[in-house]
């Protein structure tokens, strides 16, 4: 059994929940400590019941809770090197105890969850996504990405589940408030990733056993949680996509999912 929520998501902060019978670990600690803490509790689980934290990078959407939220419940940080040496602020506060170092692409275990790390494309340190396991069950967290490759499908494949970046909309971002050097950014190719390249990416790993996927990590000024869920359900139709054959749903900012079972 793996259980899966995603308690914030969006340009603003991205904080994930996974558990298993024996294990609970978050996925980032990008908003404060109090909010992971509520939102923890509203899904009914203890933060000191949490096994420890996994780090896909250290821009602080991703870890700006963390140092606190380790300290105060004693809670391990699984971390690569180059992401722990980029977030000073968070290493200060952190336990040298609770500090454990991993190297991408090896495997490690957290109780009884397999994980394995992958590169990513984006500007950041040492960046990362996630395939986790446990048993024969396989699901993906892969946000943050400046543009899909065949390494990064590969590891996508198979997975039951996938939390996909669907940060924004070409036209909506062109349009948006952002200075250009902003937008070049975001849409290029260590940037993130668009609604038409998420759509397109679930098209693809439905042919590998994908049963649900969560579009996540939209940008406040250049998307749309309904304009994100229509660019991909279109990009499926044009795959004979059958909606019995995939759940879909699109990952709020401000406040927890439903809990996705497997």
């Amino acid at each position: 059994m793996i259980n899966f929520c995603s308690l914030y998501s969006g340009s603003s902060g991205n904080s994930l929940f996974v558990e298993s019978k024996n294990t609970k670990i978050l996925i980032d600690a990008g908003v404060s400590s109090k909010k992971i803490e509520q939102a923890l509790l509203d899904i009914n689980v203890d933060p000191s019941s949490l096994n420890g934290i996994l780090i896909t990078h250290e821009h602080s959407d991703h870890v700006q809770g963390l140092g606190t939220l380790s300290k105060k419940y004693d809670l391990p940080v699984f971390v690569n090197q180059e992401t722990l040496d980029a977030m000073p602020k968070q290493k200060d506060k952190i336990s040298e105890k609770n500090i454990k170092t991993f190297k991408v692409c090896d495997k490690f275990s957290i109780g009884d969850l397999d994980i394995k790390p992958f590169s990513i494309p984006h500007d950041a340190a040492n960046p990362c996504g996630f395939n986790i396991f446990k048993g024969d069950k396989k699901i993906s967290i892969a946000t943050d990405i400046g543009h899909m490759n065949n390494y990064i499908l590969k590891h996508l494949e198979e997975s039951l589940f996938i939390m996909i970046e669907s940060n924004y909309d070409p036209e909506v971002l062109k349009c948006s408030s952002y200075p250009f050097k902003l937008k070049s950014r975001i849409a290029g190719p260590t940037g993130h990733l668009s609604n038409e390249i998420a759509g397109k990416t679930i098209s693809y790993l439905l042919k590998s056993g994908l049963k649900n996927a969560m579009l996540g990590h939209l940008s406040k000024e250049s998307n749309f949680p309904e304009l994100a869920y229509k660019t991909v359900v279109d990009e499926l139709l044009t795959s004979n996509y059958d909606e019995t054959s995939l759940s879909l749903s699109v990952a709020s900012r401000d406040s927890h999912s439903k809990i996705v079972s497997f």
